[in-house]
């Protein structure tokens, strides 16, 4: 194909056909289109933008550049669950146990955490002897006897979307709707499940700073996946404060199997019940079964079925202090009465970045020790001298400014209404 050509349509506003983008991205991945002309391309993409049309054709290509996971030999209703990244984000390890246990598949590849943002592996490997890399035939035959597997993603696995999201990230144009759904579904096709349940976050702790922005990428998606013959719902959530109380590693696990106990935060455990609904409602079964398996402990049971298949020491799930945290201990207390009127998620979020517990750059080691625990959150009543978080550290690493940070996420006043959780959903 003749790269330049390809470039300048799109650069004037031209739309591409599939033939073209499945040919475009096939020779990107074969080495024979260079970086830079990508980069032009994702350029030009960024400011003229994509029809729904060409998104899904797009995400298609880009699917099926590399390996593609055939689920049906399994016999029932596959899903994955997505979140577009928060802070304190650990739902995954709450539905997911959920679902299996009311009967669906739970076959998933999930990421690492990447800045502020936490990542589902990143938080799993706290888990003594807990392993992320599975083979394609281990990945099959766990799925298929315990109902539920979380594997990290295979770099055969649309690898169209890792080399084109490395460009993206050192070319400014991370922010594209088009692109961002592209990589997200890109992933989610390749994975092979028939029910795709997504959380698409909202606010300072998020990448979509708007709910019409968050609106706007969930529809895509969800229109992405309809033009792929799959069943995709998204589930708009709040993020302007950190969902939950527990924001790192190891300290997250336990607050997720707190809540499979039901012993969790409230909010943790209503958006975790809102999206394992939604995923069963798509699946055509009683949504009231996501609940049954919450309460009866048969959700709590699996994931100890689903540690232990992989690897990992299963007593954490009803000894969760074999989850270590770091042992230093810092007290964040109030300066005055009143009430807790704003939680800026960002700054807690850099704050667990800065004591070690995530990586500015991809490839970074990371504490699972360390974290956030917050005692006080929006609406709650806070007096002088109170504590209003506590930060996990080993030895005062990044201590300093994580005080900062949390200093300055907290603002105090005379009264205030925790924000609304779940805004909406589309379907």
């Amino acid at each position: 194909m003749h790269a330049v050509d390809f470039i300048e349509k799109k650069r004037d506003g031209g739309e591409h056909g599939a033939d073209e983008l499945r040919a475009w991205v096939r020779a990107y991945v074969a080495g024979e289109i260079p970086d830079y002309q990508m980069a032009a391309w994702l350029m030009a993409v960024y400011f003229r933008g994509m029809t729904p049309r060409e998104t899904a054709e797009l995400t298609l290509a880009m699917a099926h550049s590399g390996e593609v996971l055939d689920l049906s030999s399994l016999g029932r209703k596959t899903v994955d669950k997505h979140s577009s990244g928060g802070v304190g984000d650990k739902t995954t390890l709450v539905v997911a146990p959920i679902l299996a246990a009311a009967g669906l598949v739970v076959a998933k590849m999930s990421g690492r955490g990447l800045a502020h943002t936490g990542g589902t592996i990143d938080k799993l490997e706290s888990i003594p002897g807990w392993r992320a890399e599975l083979s394609d035939e281990e990945f099959l035959r766990q799925a298929r006897e315990v109902g539920l597997v979380i594997a990290g993603q295979s770099k055969n696995l649309a690898p169209a979307d890792g080399k084109m999201y490395a460009l993206r990230d050192v070319t400014g144009t991370v922010p594209s709707i088009p692109l961002i759904a592209s990589s997200i579904m890109s992933k989610k096709l390749a994975a092979g499940a028939q029910i795709v349940t997504l959380d698409v976050k909202v606010g300072r702790g998020a990448f979509m700073k708007s709910v019409g922005e968050a609106r706007e990428l969930a529809r895509l998606m969800v229109e992405i996946g309809r033009h792929a013959g799959r069943d995709v719902r998204a589930v708009l959530s709040q993020m302007d404060q950190p969902l939950g109380r527990a924001v790192g590693n190891a300290i997250e696990v336990r607050e997720a199997i707190a809540t499979l106990r039901g012993e969790g935060p409230d909010d943790l455990t209503e958006l975790s019940l809102a999206l394992a609904r939604e995923a069963l409602e798509a699946a055509g079964e009683d949504p009231a079964r996501a609940e049954e398996a919450w309460r009866s402990g048969a959700a709590l049971a699996k994931l100890r079925a689903f540690v232990a298949a992989q690897g990992g020491d299963a007593r954490v799930v009803d000894e969760s202090e074999r989850l270590e945290l770091a042992p230093g201990v810092f007290e964040l207390k109030a300066e005055a009465d009143g009430v807790v009127a704003e939680l800026d998620a960002y700054k807690v979020g850099l704050a667990a970045l800065r004591l070690g517990g995530g990586r500015e750059r991809k490839g970074d080691a990371i504490d699972h020790g360390v974290g956030v625990r917050l005692e006080k959150k929006i609406g709650e009543p806070v007096a002088a001298g109170e504590v209003l978080a506590r930060l996990y550290h080993r030895d005062g690493r990044g201590l300093e400014e994580a005080r900062a940070l949390m200093g300055s996420a907290y603002r105090i006043g005379r009264a205030a209404e925790p924000p609304p959780l779940v805004l909406e959903t589309v379907a």
